[in-house]
């Protein structure tokens, strides 16, 4: 029978002390996955397949990548700021997929789930960068689970915002009424999505349940995004 359990798998997490980190590896290792975690900031070209080797056999890869967004108004971008979120967000991406593909593939079985942003899919105001790494991300999401599939592998994102989480929505954020009024006027759910409910999903996604899922994004966004 098919379950939305993860007993028996091992499951990878990148950046697993920021973003959705905490949250992701509490939930699968209650849900019986073997968590694996990796800290770094993968911007050395070398640590993604570093990561992948030393973890061995993996059956679901994690990744979750976050940096600060900028914020700056869109005539004021430099290219240093371009290439700093690109490098964070963007070029880690297929060093990860690329170095874990060989295991899937020999097993024709796997799942790889990018933990991205609802940024990509809604126009925000001074955040062109960060919006456009998320974007790319996505994309090569899509293509890769398309192209993945006859393999036995699926390949897909989770596209979030406004969910709870420390990386984007600090305590004082959280407080500032003017974030409150935002919540009411833009977030059809009226509050954010607490990270369980985030994590519950990505868990979901991670498990033999949802085989059926390739090359696609899930906008997580309390309606925000669709």
């Amino acid at each position: 029978m098919i379950t939305n359990d993860l007993k028996g798998k091992r499951i990878l997490v990148t950046q697993a002390d920021t973003f959705m980190g905490p949250k992701l590896c509490e939930v699968f290792a209650e849900m019986g996955a073997e968590v694996i975690t990796d800290n770094q900031l993968l911007t050395d070209p070398a640590l993604p397949g570093e990561i992948i080797a030393a973890a061995g056999t993996i059956d679901v890869l994690v990744i979750n990548l976050a940096v600060p967004a900028p914020f700056t108004k869109l005539d004021r971008v430099e290219s240093q700021e371009w290439q700093s979120v690109f490098a964070a967000l963007v070029d880690p991406l297929p060093r990860l997929v690329t170095a874990v593909l060989p295991q899937m593939m020999a097993r024709q079985s796997g799942k790889i789930l990018l933990m991205g942003s609802a940024s990509a899919l809604r126009g925000m105001k001074r955040a062109s960068t960060y919006s456009a790494a998320r974007g790319a991300q996505l994309a090569y999401v899509q293509a890769a689970g398309v192209e993945m599939a006859p393999q036995g592998i699926q390949i897909n994102a989770i596209a979030q915002n406004f969910v709870d989480n420390p990386t984007y929505f600090s305590a004082e954020t959280k407080a500032n009424p003017a974030f409150q009024e935002r919540l009411a006027r833009e977030v059809p759910l009226g509050r954010l999505v607490s990270m369980d409910e985030d994590a519950q999903f990505a868990a979901y996604l991670c498990s033999d349940a949802a085989d059926c899922f390739v090359g696609q994004v899930f906008p997580v966004s309390g309606g925000w995004a669709s």
